[in-house]
Formats: structure tokens, sequence, C-alpha cells
């Protein structure tokens, strides 16, 4: 392994960890996940769900009365399974491990057995529970379904650099097809235990910090984490997690071959009245083109492109959170992404807040000032 690198030396955040803040990542963790499988969801209409999905560009890979397994158009397993259930929520999620002995490692460490997965899934599972309530299944030897054919990037003309000619870019107006899972942004009110389980079991890493403006000397209220691979590279964030007053899924990234393709695909679910929350622009944090859209149950879901890749030798960034610091271009983050719109989820986070101020967890009135801030900002 490489030396690990600063990240404030002009790398990807103007600002690296002072004396004696979080390392960003375990000493000795029980094992390292290689990435993030797949996603668990329960809905009540599966059909529902599986109509908005095609719009949104995964494919159907299997289809039962009570379960809909979604994929992307690379090889590997689903990147979505929806179960039927009496009301929609967020399930969990399960992580690819190495291999099986890291499976035996981990339940070993954990007190937990191991588990056969169904036959439409294959290989094993140890089922966790994180701090926060989230189901965490940690993976390995699943079947591996083939790659299916996939959009093409267009040939562009970048400045004097000319790559087509004799030829007119006409991308088509049809849903974006993912190509894999990216990450999941979870919110937890117990974000720094649940930050360092996941550094401790599953072995990942902390590409960005970030802080409530001013309050810097309390710790971080954010992570972007991506799994540690050594020399490999690995997604800028496989999971994210973020301090709140509710232990809630926040949303869900998939990804799409280049800005053509995510625009076109924007347009096709547009016109057919679906909810764009917040896009298109360009982040900050993992650099990503982003396009952000609500599924009929109000989940939040993303399409990406052009995300940052690092290998395991770049140390964490520290930024402070601002709704301003959320995109280097494109519109301002709405009140919809930013959960202030009026209605049922605002109205969950407000019932939330006033909980949490009476629980004995890590968010309280200093951190619900700075929440207001970032909102604000």
């Amino acid at each position: 392994m490489n030396q690990q690198i600063d990240a404030h030396a002009d790398l990807h955040s103007e600002q690296g960890a002072q004396r004696g803040e979080h390392p960003g990542r375990a000493p000795n963790p029980t094992v390292k996940v290689h990435d993030l499988a797949w996603l668990e969801f329960a809905k009540p209409d599966l059909e529902q769900a599986e109509i908005f999905a095609h719009a949104f560009g995964f494919t159907t890979a299997s289809r039962t009365r009570d379960e809909l397994q979604l994929r992307g158009t690379d090889a590997g397993a689903p990147c979505v399974i929806i179960r039927k259930g009496p009301r929609s929520r967020f399930s969990g999620a399960a992580f690819l491990a190495a291999d099986d002995a890291d499976v035996l490692r981990l339940a070993d460490a954990t007190g937990r057995r191991v588990d056969r997965l169904p036959d439409s899934l294959g290989g094993v599972v140890v089922e966790l529970t994180d701090p926060s309530g989230n189901s965490v299944r940690v993976v390995s030897g699943v079947r591996r379904i083939p790659a299916q054919p996939a959009q093409t990037p267009l040939t562009v003309n970048v400045g004097h650099t000319v790559e087509r000619t004799n030829a007119t870019q006409r991308p088509p107006r049809e849903p974006a097809q993912v190509q894999r899972l990216g990450h999941v942004v979870l919110q937890s009110t117990t974000y720094l235990e649940t930050l360092n389980w996941y550094l401790h079991h599953l072995g990942m890493i902390v590409s960005d910090f970030q802080y409530y403006a001013g309050q810097r000397q309390r710790g971080p209220v954010m992570s972007f984490i991506r799994c540690d691979r050594g020399d490999a590279l690995a997604d800028h964030h496989t999971v994210a997690l973020t301090l709140g007053p509710s232990n809630r899924y926040v949303h869900s990234a998939y990804q799409v071959c280049d800005l053509d393709t995510l625009a076109a695909g924007g347009e096709y679910l547009r016109e057919r009245s679906y909810h764009r929350s917040w896009g298109i622009g360009r982040h900050i944090q993992g650099s990503q083109i982003f396009d952000y859209w609500r599924d009929p149950d109000g989940f939040l879901v993303e399409h990406f492109s052009d995300g940052d890749m690092f290998d395991a030798t770049l140390e964490p960034g520290w930024a402070p959170m601002s709704a301003s610091g959320l995109a280097q271009w494109g519109p301002p983050a709405s009140k919809d992404f930013l959960g202030i719109a009026p209605g049922r989820e605002s109205l969950r986070e407000v019932r939330a807040l006033i909980a949490a101020l009476r629980g004995d967890n890590e968010f309280d009135v200093q951190r619900l000032r700075g929440l207001v801030k970032v909102a604000s900002s």
C-alpha cells in the first residue's frame, strides 16, 4: 500500500483533518467489504413500482407475486429488491464481501450465524443491525447475472478537439439505462456511533467529512464513506451518513453512462409526470453529475454520472456543510430535496425533531441550530 495522501494537498478538499480529529478509518477492521450489493424495500404495489422502475432505467431481473428484483446493465447481483408489504419502507442494504471466509469472520466477531440466501440470489449471508436500526446484510458467492447491452456514451467534440465529423448528435428521449447501484444515503440520530460501526465492522473509510459552521470542535455531522479496496479504485462514497432528528433512508443513487443519457432520461420521466426533486447539476463532494427524482411512493432516487474514484491512500477532506455547498453548478437545492417542503416527509421530520430533542442521542439544540443554518445557507 502506498503512503496515505493528504486530502487538502490541492486534490479534493481545501481542508484536511486537524490534530485530534476523527481519522476516518478503523485501525483493525473485522473485514473490508468490496461494494454495495443491493438495496431492499417493501412496497404494497409491485406493479406501480415496476412501471416507475422501467421508466427510471432498470430492467426486471425476476418477478414473483411477492418480490421484484431490478437490475442494471452491468453484470452482478440485482441493484434493488422490492418485496410486497403493507406499507412502503426501506428495509436495508446488502454489502458484498471478498469471499465466504470474510462472512464467517464477521459472523464469529458479532455472534451471528451464517445463512444461505434464496436460490434466486445464491450465496451466503450474515445479517446484522447497525446502531441506527438499519438491517445490514453482508453476502458472498451470490449469483452473477450476465451483463446486458448498455447505452453508449456520445462521441463529443471538446473545444478544438474534433472526434465527430459529418455526423450529428441526436440522443433519443428514452429511459436512462441504469448501469449499477452507486450509493445509499442514511440519516441517523446516533451518527458518530453508526459511522464507527461501519468503519470497524465493514472496514469502510471516509472520503469527506462535513461539519456545521461554527461547530467543527464538536466533530463532523456527515461523512461520505467508500470501500477500502487497497490499490484498486472505489466510488468516492458507497454510503453517506448524516446526523438528523430521525433514523431514515435519504436517497439512493444509480449510475448512467453520461450527461446526455441522464438529461434525455430526465425528459422521459418528466413527460410521464414523475416529480423531479432537484437537478441537473454537479456535486462538490464526489463530483457526480446528478438528477434526483421521487418515485410514486416518495422515495428519493438519483441518476448520476462521472463520479470520483479513489484508492485507499487518500485521507479524508473536511468542509463546512451548507445547502449552497451541495453543488458546483446547477439550480439551488430545492426544498423538496432538503426535506423542508410542506408535506408528509417534512411533517414526519418535525415530529421526529421534537422526539429527538427529548431523547438520549447526538441530536441536541446546538445541532438543531446548525441544521437550520444549513437549510438557509
